[in-house]
């Protein structure tokens, strides 16, 4: 069929499965097809597209579009995403963004991605910081693999290791995480079924963290209205110059302290 009528046929199918964004996912599902941006799709309308069906039963089922894709767009970077890890979301580029900005005045800083997943967050702060050293701990097998082929595909050098909070402990300009924060997956997205758990469910991994970690900045990425709390948290165990910052839809997302 004619990538017109994959468009027409993909948003029809994935409106009726409850997709959010039934068109934009369509577009992505058909440009990645063709090997074209979003853009230039519309002057390809005429170009046949092969391979559609398989793509557009995974994304009906409600798998999530970047597994379905198998790579997705993180600040700067394209990153392979797969089931290992969880799909970089853009509200963690709220906490790249803090991050590199309390890193402005440190040379060659020393820091830690505790729960590094994909890689998204340690490589995005070495692509953008060429002197930093940067560190991504995960206790998954399968997310440090996805980590280090991301880092391969990008050549940019992080160490990966195993390792959990403790690695907190060693002493770090900056420690930043993106820690599992969800009590339960009941009446959230479908889509993160298909996600690993462990890296989404828990609790009480921010206060731990910031009780152990030894650095002088840490960067945290919370859930919708735990803030408040994960803020208290780091003013307890001695953290100065606590701020919240609210990602680009207006969620409190990000809690950083300094000691």
């Amino acid at each position: 069929m004619t990538a017109r009528d994959a468009l027409a046929e993909a948003e029809l199918r994935l409106t009726a499965a409850g997709v959010d964004s039934p068109r934009v996912d369509a577009e992505l599902l058909v440009s990645h097809l063709l090997g074209v941006s979003r853009t230039q799709l519309y002057a390809d309308l005429g170009r046949d597209v092969d391979g559609l069906d398989p793509l557009l039963r995974r994304r009906e089922a409600r798998e999530p579009l970047a597994y379905v894709l198998g790579e997705w767009g993180f600040r700067r970077l394209t990153l392979k995403t797969d089931a290992r890890a969880l799909v970089p979301r853009p509200e963690t580029e709220t906490l790249v963004e803090r991050a590199l900005a309390l890193l402005e005045e440190t040379e060659a800083p020393r820091v830690l991605d505790v729960g590094v997943g994909s890689g998204a967050i340690a490589l995005a702060l070495k692509d953008e910081r060429a002197d930093a050293r940067v560190t991504g701990v995960d206790e998954s097998p399968e997310a440090l693999e996805l980590a280090r082929e991301n880092a391969g595909r990008l050549d940019l050098d992080v160490d990966l290791r195993a390792g959990g909070l403790d690695a907190a402990a060693e002493g770090w300009d900056l420690v930043v995480s993106n820690p599992p924060y969800v009590d339960s997956l009941d009446g959230l997205q479908p889509e993160l079924r298909y996600e690993p758990e462990q890296a989404l469910l828990g609790s009480g991994f921010h206060e731990r963290l910031a009780q152990i970690a030894r650095t002088r900045f840490l960067v945290l990425e919370v859930g919708d209205g735990q803030a408040e709390d994960v803020a208290a948290a780091l003013g307890a165990h001695g953290y100065a110059n606590v701020r919240v910052t609210a990602d680009l839809g207006g969620v409190a997302r990000v809690v950083e302290g300094e000691r």
